[in-house]
């Protein structure tokens, strides 16, 4: 089992590098893939073709607010995430023939994800062995990584844009992950979509860090995103999946 965290500000295409990268796997017979939605946007499900709602499974969040407000739940005792995590497998995850999905959800209540994160983090230490490959969404923000939700993970992709705040935002994920003691095996800079190719350069100087190139731009992802239809049903013509499959390709895989 592989873990696989990708990362970045947003509109960079993050979220529609990991349903592209899913997409190669289930092509290619690399299953079964554990998608795990810490976004709290929860834009993946709806990229791969998911409705949680839809389907009668609920986020981490909404199992939270179910728990221990709803219900009256105690936090005295058995630590809270514990709790929860049988929960998390039984009502929290979408399930089907090549892939699973959970998702964080949307803030429980005023104050950080700290809970939602904790019972996420006990969840996947326990069955995502039986998966070929985790592959985890990550915000923006980095105070999920703070709180490793993963302390092991084998590959970190930060997607940026042409910016500074993107350039620091790959030092300070870097820097923190390295200072909470996440056991990663690479961390990788890839270019969004809107990322220019002349900008290659500066983002290896900029970063440090190994640049394995930029998410190709793709009117038919712009279509396919606005219009909620599932990127698992583009082409295999398609300009963005093809430049992901070699991105992939140079990271490994």
């Amino acid at each position: 089992m592989k873990r696989i965290v990708t990362m970045g500000r947003g509109g960079t295409g993050k979220t529609s590098f990991v349903a592209l990268m899913a997409k190669h796997f289930i092509e290619i017979q690399e299953t079964p893939l554990l998608l795990v939605d810490v976004d709290p946007d929860q834009n993946l499900g709806e990229m791969v073709g998911v409705d949680l709602s839809q389907s009668g499974k609920k986020t981490i969040s909404e199992l939270v607010i179910e728990t221990f407000l709803e219900k009256g739940g105690t936090t005295i005792g058995i630590p809270p995430s514990e709790r929860i995590e049988s929960q998390i497998w039984a009502d929290g995850l979408y399930e089907s023939e090549f892939f699973d999905l959970i998702a964080v959800g949307t803030k429980f209540i005023e104050g950080c994800y700290c809970l939602p994160d904790a019972a996420l983090k006990g969840a996947l230490e326990g069955l995502t062995k039986n998966y070929k490959y985790v592959l985890i969404d990550s915000p923006a923000g980095i105070e999920h990584l703070n709180r490793r939700i993963a302390s092991k993970v084998d590959d970190i992709f930060d997607i940026i844009g042409p910016s500074k705040k993107s350039f620091d935002h790959v030092q300070r994920a870097y820097k923190i992950a390295r200072e909470v003691g996440v056991n990663f095996s690479n961390f990788y800079v890839i270019g969004g979509f809107r990322f220019p190719e002349h900008m290659k350069t500066k983002a290896k100087e900029a970063t440090q860090l190994d640049y394995l190139g930029k998410i190709a731009y793709d009117e038919q992802v712009e279509e396919y995103v606005l219009s909620g239809k599932s990127l698992w049903k583009l082409p295999s013509t398609s300009p963005a999946y093809n430049s992901v499959k070699q991105i992939l390709a140079k990271a490994g895989y």
